[in-house]
């Protein structure tokens, strides 16, 4: 299938064929009919696409600085190496679309097969021929509404949100800043409220349309102060809606000389947002910002799983909003058609964008995507890159998933280390796929995970998707007769882990992304202490990841001991050359409760070979300080490592000090050693030591719930 898609790095555009969604559980697939080209928000992402590295610096002056941050503790090259990966990840266009629906999850009720839908949220309502939709982004379209009206349904719920935000009553006088698409509608949703409307902007045409549609004055955005103290005989108007979009400042402060005394301001537009305060504070004016669709937009459990806002509690929920726009233009109170300039065939897409960037001079308002192609799903799960030949005796990956850490650590370092011959990827999403696929020379592409696992070319998998994926993916490949590495954590449940002993036989070779023991410098520990008993103190500065974030999920994550504390636990394990026996662990219990208590844990592992190691495991730090401090103990050894990029020993009354200008986490090494072990049939780390770290993990969580020291049994 075709989807519009945008480099970040150098700006370029294009559709290109990339496979179809998988359907997930929460969602359904919807053969696109009508997509919107929002000429706002769409023009000022292909904008930003489209400029240099520095120009791209300056306008996120923000990621600069994180950048800046990131060097001082990784190194400069480690740093610039994950900003060039990151800047190579594609961009899917489009947020507002209407189709018709190809496949239903298994959790989704309420729609079948065939029936018309409208679509919003970006990432999902793309320029595609197909999209998946989770379950509370889509609604479905009145009987006497069409496909082409109903495709503005996301545009029209940001106004509607706007509009809510401002809570008008009939007769109010409200201004609206800007009539572009947000402007137009917004005038005849405070219309359809029974509102005196007075718009404002620079172009005559659009002012025009405004009156056509409703509006009861227009005027240009530079006599606005004076039209608007005229149209409400002086006293101001009641409420100001911005919905123009401009960096300067002007737009707030028109709004507040416009207010009456205790008026009310609604931003929607992107505009500057320095608020003169001597006029909103002598005029007690109430100023809001309008979060784009209503509520739920950025709240992963609701667009994402699909956990919906009870109704008598949050009555207007995005998806709430986009049926009540479409039931205003099943009543003929909102008219979408009447702001369409341009109607494109979705084979000439390029043209709508032609538009935005000027090449073309002409005025543009509502531009509109049709498709016409049928989709076939079955013979779209996979797209052919290249016919490039494949040995046998080579190690042939598999790769299933393929996000940020993916594409900026696991990739770049398999091609430093060389031998790994890449044939199949296979994301959830096309866009990623294809973005990916292009960039590092796979074979071919699918959203299908059987693709992998059935082919016959592939002899290793490499697993990099969410943690709650794990499991699965690491069986099929034991079942496959493939060698796997998993990305860390081998799963996130106890039932899991048994279910994977039971079926691992030896015959192929199992490896987690535990890369800390592959360091040269926990290398260089290990060769001087050898297999002495020894105590460890391992210090993480680990950061804070909020709630909200899925990795917090126990579900969907497992939790940041299952999730991350298991890198520290294998390090551990390797230096001591032993397995954990017992766990005991205690946490901070704080009234704050932004993250879980468990991210602040003090961890004491006690070894079956009289070893022990404490791992104070902290998200409540300053970012400022290093990550990772290691401290080991020994039989007339000392030692100190900080962060990957020093380390001291101390033996026999003598300091020896090592330093790298970057940090060496292991990752080369790791992969150096997974393809050794592949090669030879020996595992780099045993399975029974990841099987005990693992197993480990979820004792630790048991010791924090009983508060007692837990046996690994």
């Amino acid at each position: 299938m075709k989807q519009l898609i945008q480099s970040y790095k150098t700006g370029e555009l294009g559709l290109f064929d990339v496979p179809v969604p998988v359907c997930d559980d929460h969602g359904i697939l919807v053969k696109t009919t009508a997509s919107l080209v929002s000429a706002g928000t769409e023009k000022m992402i292909v904008d930003i696409a489209k400029k240099s590295l520095l120009g791209k610096a300056k306008a996120r002056p923000d990621l600069v600085k994180q950048v800046v941050d990131k060097m001082k503790k990784e190194g400069v090259k480690n740093t610039l190496e994950k900003v060039f990966s990151k800047l190579d990840t594609p961009i899917p266009l489009g947020y507002s679309c209407a189709g018709r629906v190809l496949e239903v999850g298994r959790l989704v009720e309420g729609v079948s097969v065939g029936e018309r839908v409208a679509c919003g949220g970006a990432g999902y309502a793309n320029h595609s021929e197909v999209n998946y939709i989770p379950k509370n982004l889509f609604v479905k379209i009145p009987e006497n509404v069409d496909d082409v009206d109903a495709s503005f349904v996301t545009v029209g719920a940001i106004a509607l949100q706007g509009v809510r935000q401002t809570a008008p009553t009939l007769g109010e006088n409200i201004a609206v800043m800007g009539l572009g698409l947000l402007g137009q509608l917004t005038v005849q949703l405070l219309k359809a409220n029974g509102c005196r409307v007075i718009g404002s902007d620079i172009d005559p045409d659009k002012m025009e349309l405004a009156k056509k549609l409703g509006a009861d004055e227009t005027c240009h955005a530079g006599d606005l102060v004076k039209k608007a103290m005229e149209f409400s005989n002086g006293y101001g108007v009641d409420a100001v809606i911005i919905t123009a979009s401009t960096a300067s400042n002007q737009p707030i402060i028109d709004a507040g000389d416009i207010s009456r005394m205790r008026g009310r301001v609604v931003v929607v537009g992107m505009v500057g947002m320095d608020i003169p305060r001597n006029e909103y504070y002598k005029k007690e004016l109430t100023l809001k910002l309008s979060m784009a669709y209503g509520p739920g937009r950025y709240d992963p459990e609701y667009e994402e799983k699909g956990i919906d806002y009870p109704y008598d509690l949050v009555r207007w929920t995005e998806q709430r909003n986009f049926e009540a726009f479409l039931n205003l233009i099943a009543e003929g109170k909102i008219t979408p058609k009447d702001l369409i300039t341009h109607r494109f065939d979705f084979d000439d897409a390029m043209k709508a964008y032609d538009l935005l960037e000027g090449k073309v001079q002409e005025k543009y308002l509502g531009i509109v995507l049709t498709y016409t192609r049928d989709i076939d799903l079955e013979k779209n799960k996979i797209v052919q890159i290249s016919a490039k030949p494949v040995t046998a005796d080579h190690i042939n990956v598999g790769l299933v998933g393929a996000g940020n850490f993916t594409k900026s650590v696991i990739l770049p370092n398999l091609k430093k280390v060389g031998g790994y011959d890449l044939v199949g990827l296979c994301t959830a999403t096309g866009v990623s796929a294809h973005g990916t696929g292009e960039k590092h020379g796979f074979k071919y592409i699918t959203t299908n995970e059987e693709e992998i696992f059935r082919n016959d070319e592939i002899n290793a998998v490499f697993v990099t998707t969410r943690h709650d994926r794990h499991a699965g993916s690491v069986l099929r490949a034991i079942e496959s007769k493939k060698h796997c590495f998993v990305e860390k954590p081998l799963c996130i449940k106890e039932e899991e882990l048994e279910a994977i002993a039971a079926a691992y036989d030896g015959s192929t070779i199992v490896q987690v992304g535990f890369n800390r023991r592959f360091s040269p410098l926990i290398r260089k520990m290990k060769e001087k202490v050898g297999d002495a008993p020894m105590s460890l103190m391992y210090r993480v500065n680990a950061g804070i990841i909020p709630r909200e974030v899925w990795i917090q999920d126990p579900e969907v994550g497992g939790g940041r001991i299952v999730g991350e504390v298991c890198h520290f636990i294998d390090t551990c394990s390797y230096l001591i050359g032993s397995e954990v026996a017992k766990v005991y662990a205690a946490c901070i219990h704080k009234n704050d409760k932004s993250i879980p208590d468990e991210d602040n844990v003090s961890i004491v592992l006690s070894y079956e070979n009289g070893s022990t190691a404490t791992i104070n495991y902290y998200a409540y730090g300053d970012a400022g300080m290093p990550k990772e401090y290691l401290e080991l103990f020994a039989n007339g050894i000392s030692m100190q490592m900080n962060d990957f990029r020093e380390l001291a020993v101390y033996a026999k009354g003598h300091r020896e000090k090592s330093k790298n200008a970057n940090q060496d986490k292991g990752f080369v090494d790791e992969f150096k050693a997974f393809r050794e072990a592949v090669k030879t049939g020996r595992p780099a780390i045993a399975f029974d030591s990841i099987y005990n770290t693992t197993k480990t993990t979820f004792k630790i969580l048991e010791s924090l719930k009983s508060g007692k020291t837990v046996e690994i049994r």
